[in-house]
């Protein structure tokens, strides 16, 4: 691969090379060749006027010994003839050579002088320059000077040669740093390139087939990025069948454990009335640790379904059909719910107004006055201090009062068990007098529903790792198994949206649950 780029590289380097080189060497040829030929008209022009002053006082004298010193000075030929096209004088011309005679016949018609091609290092040797005697349409002879090319020849030579090898440095100078280039590039695509076949080596052939067209005979490419996206592509099936064969292991092994556990269970029941009272404790803690395994499991398999890739292809494929519901409804039913767990925790819970409602509506009123800022007439909140009495719908009037859209792409079943985990944890973790509120927010395609209390809330350090599974606070009590928030976050996720866990300033803690609409609503 190193070779074929740097043949790429070398011929790009070669084509802007030249293309830099000619255009310049003939722009100095064709100006090296005019200059040569503004230089001999210009004498030609003063050999003419002397010609002219020549013919009108008929002494051709000075007119010779100008020539003559021109001659011999320059070394290049002179002629002047007359209006018959007599020499008048003749500086070493061959008055006989064809070209020599077009060129006078052409000065004594008064003709335009032909241009003359751009000068090479090959080109001729001699130039023709020639001017007609006289003023206006009165042509009283020519002068015609043949110019030697040498010196402008040899000045194009020169000027070709450096830029030649200017042209020979600069393509050596590329070279190299292709060369750099390359390896720079190519190094580490040659480490990957093994790295992944010698992992690949490793990994048990795929049981299936890939999904989608390989990224080889996709895309194409080099033989060595072929191989290295054929590795890839194997790598990747490999990966994919073992997280699947892990979690397959997870839920075989859950289904496994769940029938000795049952059978445990109704064994220790069997076996309370026959424990001592010495044991009593004893017998309640192993009982309590059962069911305590027994919700691992559960945790574990809910866990398994919501990471599945097939659970992901479901919820994305169900999206827009009857899998959808009213996020505020659930809500409201999800404080109806908490509402008596809260309440005998000696904490509180309530619907909070999203933001910005519209003008003229108060599709929270209905949530303040469910919050013991006015309920119904007649009703009082159980605890005296604004929070949503069970049994109350004046919160889900209040909800379903709302001017924005909430209908989410979710399943109400999926969504009250999404938001069953943070009322759960801060009807857990919270502390005695905790407030809990729930907001619900829209915007453009989403809504996002935030449960937060302002109870004791968890280190800065841990806020990160609350989704990580098993994971559990260090001040949180014991009886929990960190699978909470993992399977809200999985199934959350599986449904196109995000769980996020942030503090509360100064203390708390806030989970927001964002997830698409439904589309058209």
């Amino acid at each position: 691969m190193r070779r074929r780029l740097l043949i790429a590289l070398t011929v790009f380097a070669a084509l802007a090379a030249i293309a830099f080189a000619v255009p310049l060497s003939l722009t100095y040829a064709t100006s090296r060749t005019q200059e040569l030929v503004l230089g001999r008209s210009g004498d030609a022009d003063r050999f003419a006027t002397l010609a002219d002053a020549a013919v009108a006082d008929g002494d051709v004298r000075a007119l010779a010994e100008e020539v003559g010193r021109y001659h011999d000075l320059y070394g290049e030929h002179v002629l002047v003839v007359d209006a018959r096209g007599a020499p008048t004088v003749n500086a070493a011309v061959d008055i006989g050579n064809a070209d020599i005679v077009a060129a006078v016949a052409a000065a004594r018609r008064n003709q335009r002088p032909q241009p003359i091609d751009r000068l090479t290092p090959w080109g001729p040797p001699t130039m023709l320059v020639a001017r007609p005697v006289g003023t206006g349409v009165q042509v009283n002879g020519a002068v015609v000077i043949e110019a030697s090319t040498a010196r402008a020849r040899a000045d194009i030579a020169q000027a070709w040669a450096v830029m030649a090898a200017g042209a020979v440095v600069a393509m050596v100078v590329f070279t190299l740093l292709a060369l750099t280039l390359s390896r720079w590039v190519l190094r580490p695509l040659a480490a990957l390139s093994h790295a992944v076949a010698d992992l690949t080596a490793t990994l048990p052939k795929p049981r299936r087939a890939a999904a989608a067209p390989s990224i080889a005979r996709h895309h194409g490419g080099p033989p060595e990025m072929r191989a290295v996206a054929e590795s890839f592509d194997a790598m990747a099936l490999a990966v994919a069948d073992s997280a699947d064969a892990q979690r397959q292991l997870v839920a075989d092994t859950a289904h496994a454990m769940r029938n000795p556990l049952a059978a445990l269970t109704i064994r220790l029941d069997s076996l309370e009335p026959s424990i001592p009272a010495s044991a009593s404790a004893t017998f309640h803690r192993a009982s309590a640790e059962v069911e305590r395994l027994t919700a691992l499991l559960d945790g574990l398999l809910d866990l398994a379904v919501a990471e599945t890739p097939a659970a992901f292809e479901a919820a994305r494929t169900s999206v827009g059909t009857e899998n959808h519901c009213d996020a505020e409804q659930v809500v409201a039913d999800r404080i109806d719910a908490w509402y008596s767990a809260f309440e005998s925790a000696g904490m509180q819970l309530s619907v909070a107004p999203s933001v910005e409602p519209a003008a003229g509506d108060s599709p929270w009123g209905a949530r303040n006055a469910a919050a013991g800022d006015g309920p119904r007439a007649g009703r009082n909140d159980a605890a005296g201090d604004g929070s949503r009495v069970a049994g109350d719908n004046s919160v889900g009037d209040g909800l379903r009062g709302a001017r924005n859209n909430t209908d989410v792409a979710v399943s109400a079943d999926i969504l009250a068990q999404i938001l069953d985990v943070p009322l759960s944890n801060s009807c857990r973790y919270a502390g005695i007098g905790a407030h809990t509120t729930i907001t619900v927010d829209t915007a453009p395609g989403w809504v996002t529903v935030i449960v937060r209390d302002d109870g004791t809330g968890v280190a800065p350090e841990e806020i990160d790792q609350l989704t990580t599974r098993f994971y559990r606070g260090a001040a949180a009590p014991a009886g929990g198994s960190g699978l909470g928030l993992p399977i809200a976050a999985a199934l959350t996720q599986s449904r196109g949206g995000t769980l996020t866990v942030e503090p509360v300033d100064p203390h708390g803690l806030a989970i927001s649950i964002r997830l698409p609409t439904v589309a058209g609503r």
